[in-house]
């Protein structure tokens, strides 16, 4: 359990510092947060490549289907969340995409048919409050940067349920390879035409946001063979301290109560799920 932990903090660690970089990159330059995700695909498929030639790896799924969605949904959610960087805060974007456990218990009944008791959604309740905390919408002008954010958060819920189905049946290795590969293909798809050669520092930050991204991707699917999903839910709210504290430090991003509560709340939501279906299993 506690190599699980430190996989899981490590990856969130990762996740958060990733965003900051790419929020240097969209504030000094016309790239976009959709060509920064671009390149952290690029650079995972090369090493993702490298590690299934190393292990010698089977190229075909037993579970084709199970392993495509994984690839599909994963880089949608990138792109969405990268694209929110972009347009509000670290500290909102990080912590309307950490809902996404709240949405999984939500969703899940509907894929693999797993029941949720009904005081489950007391905790969405709170996760629905601290979000409108967070994004304090005044209905005349809302921030699209909070929107894709938390819309990140839903398609992450389905991201991750389908990770978590694709496991059972395929190696860690082969899932990353083919999610690098996917991600790759699509997000070149969708950047080509907003493209920018990125020059000087802009260059060097969006590495350093695709070498962060693809180290906590993979932190992440390792750190889930030694954890349940359940509890590493709860290891994953760390994200929203670490957002909180890098968007203070590197950015100088204001942190008030309002902002601080709607945190508060997401995070007990994602403790009191974890929880509570720890002990159901």
């Amino acid at each position: 359990m506690s190599k699980g932990i430190i996989l899981i903090l490590a990856a969130e660690f990762c996740f958060a510092l990733a965003t900051v970089f790419t929020k240097f990159v969209t504030n000094d330059s016309s790239v976009t947060g959709v060509e920064a995700t671009f390149f952290r695909f690029a650079l995972g498929l090369l090493i993702a490549t490298a590690l299934v030639y190393k292990e010698k790896t089977p190229m075909r799924p037993n579970n084709v289907s199970l392993v495509i969605w994984r690839g599909i949904l994963n880089t949608v959610a990138v792109i969405i969340f990268f694209s929110a960087v972009q347009f509000t805060t670290v500290t909102n974007a990080n912590m309307l995409n950490m809902t996404y456990p709240v949405f999984i218990f939500l969703v899940a009944p509907f894929i693999n048919h797993e029941k949720s008791p009904k005081r489950f959604y007391i905790f969405l309740a709170l996760s629905m409050v601290g979000i409108y905390l967070i994004i304090h919408p005044n209905f005349q002008k809302i921030n699209p940067g909070d929107v894709l954010g938390l819309l990140s958060g839903i398609v992450g819920a389905f991201s991750v349920i389908s990770l978590r189905m694709a496991r059972k049946q395929d190696s860690t290795t082969l899932i990353i390879f083919y999610l690098m590969s996917i991600g790759f293909v699509l997000n070149f798809l969708v950047m080509l035409p907003f493209w920018v050669v990125p020059k000087g520092m802009v260059a060097v930050n969006i590495f350093i946001a695709a070498l962060l991204g693809v180290g906590g991707q993979v932190f992440l699917t390792y750190g889930y063979k030694f954890i349940t999903a359940k509890s590493g839910s709860i290891v994953s709210s760390g994200r929203i301290l670490f957002a909180i504290l890098f968007g203070v430090t590197f950015l100088s991003e204001a942190i008030t109560l309002r902002l601080v509560a709607g945190g508060v709340l997401i995070a007990i939501s994602l403790v009191g799920v974890s929880f509570f279906e720890k002990k159901l299993n």
